[in-house]
């Protein structure tokens, strides 16, 4: 696995264990950091994605909201929305990366975490969102 998937990955999993405690902050980043497997490019990558989610969570869950049919933002998996984030994050605020490296990625990244329908319900959100 390269170091990017690997860091999206761990941005993920952390994103996730931030939904299930409430918190939306990156004080136990270290520590979560200290338990992960991750290498340290790949955590290195995962601070700069984790940093830039938080700072436009608003605005990456309005998008969210607005692309998702009969769905509040609450009501998805923990999983689906936080590729969601991930993807959208890197699709509209990073420069580095195409936008069917994003979809592709959070595919994958859903297929692996989430569900087996997960892997379809991001690609439809994303192909919705996608400029």
């Amino acid at each position: 696995m390269g170091v990017r998937r690997d860091g999206r990955e761990t941005a993920v999993q952390f994103l996730f264990s931030k939904d299930i405690t409430k918190e939306s902050n990156l004080e136990d980043l270290d520590n979560f950091f200290s338990l992960s497997t991750a290498r340290s490019g790949a955590k290195k990558f995962a601070k700069e994605l984790l940093q830039g989610i938080l700072d436009q969570k608003e605005n990456i869950d309005q998008i969210i909201t607005a692309n998702v049919d009969n769905f509040e933002i609450n009501r998805l998996s923990a999983v689906d929305r936080n590729v969601l984030r991930l993807a959208i994050y890197e699709m509209r605020y990073r420069s580095d990366v195409p936008t069917a490296v994003c979809i592709n990625e959070a595919i994958e990244i859903s297929k692996r975490f989430g569900t087996e329908d997960s892997g379809r319900f991001v690609n439809g959100v994303l192909d919705k969102i996608k400029d």
